[in-house]
């Protein structure tokens, strides 16, 4: 007999990447809860509104509370077995007050996954502006393991509904039309995941013994690619070849350090993963990871040859 699905709670589920999280922990069948401030979208927000109800009509169950109200948050995490908080940038140092409300709600949580799905913060070479988020996530990470509390730490890389339509290219808001600009050499290797697939391997994560206390490391083969390489696959599709424009690594921290925000966060991210190799630069040891396709070879994750077929 397959053992019951961990309930679920999600905080910060009508953000980028948790409204993917939500919508994958509905259709695997894990009873779902979204803490959202208010079940109803305020006025002059008809995305939100449509998104509450898209949550609900995939059988979430909504739940009124926020991470800066201790009781409606313990409230919250007593209903459930999982907690994933996939919260923005300008929360992550909050998520203390999530381990705090674990804590008191008892010793029954069986998973907790703070926010990450990005790089393995420790194991990055970021310079400033990044640095300091990564920094923040790995306070985090030492928090979560002093608390004793499970978890289970996810490391997806690249956002391949965030990098690929610009082909890899910082600050770009479309596919490149006659040059693409290449941080560093080209030839580093980084990761591209669909934010789908980057769901369905964070919820069958959570009830597998195999990630517990482990980095959960998505690295799906066909989509480890050199910028070069993501550049070439895209010439063929397209049957057109762009000029590449090389920026050395001095000219990089140059233009990081002039850029405007939110540019100068996007270049720091790129010179991590295309420039020092951040997502590929390591092994992925038994004492500290798991690698996600591994794990689930049943999971049909989207290869990044798939998902520039949706920009032709």
């Amino acid at each position: 007999m397959a053992s019951e699905k961990s309930k679920i709670l999600i905080i910060g589920g009508t953000g980028y990447i948790g409204k993917f999280i939500v919508f994958a922990s509905a259709r695997l069948g894990n009873p779902t809860f979204a803490l959202v401030r208010s079940t109803t979208a305020p006025a002059g927000q008809p995305e939100k509104a449509k998104l509450l109800s898209d949550f609900q009509a995939a059988g979430v169950t909504l739940v009124q509370g926020d991470i800066y109200n201790h009781e409606s948050l313990v409230k919250a995490i007593k209903l459930v077995d999982v907690v994933i908080s996939p919260v923005g940038f300008g929360q992550l140092s909050d998520q203390t007050k999530i381990i705090d409300a674990i804590k008191e709600a008892g010793g029954h949580i069986k998973r907790y996954l703070p926010s990450e799905f990005g790089n393995d913060v420790d194991r990055s070479h970021a310079v400033e502006p990044a640095k300091s988020t990564f920094v923040v996530k790995q306070q985090i990470r030492r928090a979560v393991e002093a608390s004793g509390i499970p978890y289970t730490f996810v490391s997806s890389n690249f956002f391949g509904g965030y990098f690929l339509p610009v082909l890899g290219q910082a600050g770009a808001t479309g596919p490149p039309t006659d040059k693409v600009v290449i941080l560093g050499d080209g030839n580093t290797k980084a990761i591209f995941l669909n934010e789908d697939d980057i769901g369905t391997y964070t919820i069958k994560a959570v009830d597998d013994p195999r990630t517990l206390n482990k980095v959960l490391y998505l690295r799906p083969s066909a989509n480890i690619l050199s910028h070069n390489e993501l550049i070439s696959l895209w010439e063929k599709k397209v049957g057109k070849t762009f000029e590449r424009v090389y920026v050395p690594e001095e000219e990089v921290l140059k233009q990081i350090q002039e850029a405007p925000i939110p540019l100068n966060v996007m270049l720091s991210i790129c010179h991590s993963a295309f420039v020092k190799g951040d997502h590929t630069n390591f092994e992925i040891e038994p004492s500290f990871g798991v690698e996600a396709t591994a794990l689930f070879p049943d999971v049909k994750y989207t290869t990044v040859d798939e998902f520039l077929n949706r920009f032709l």
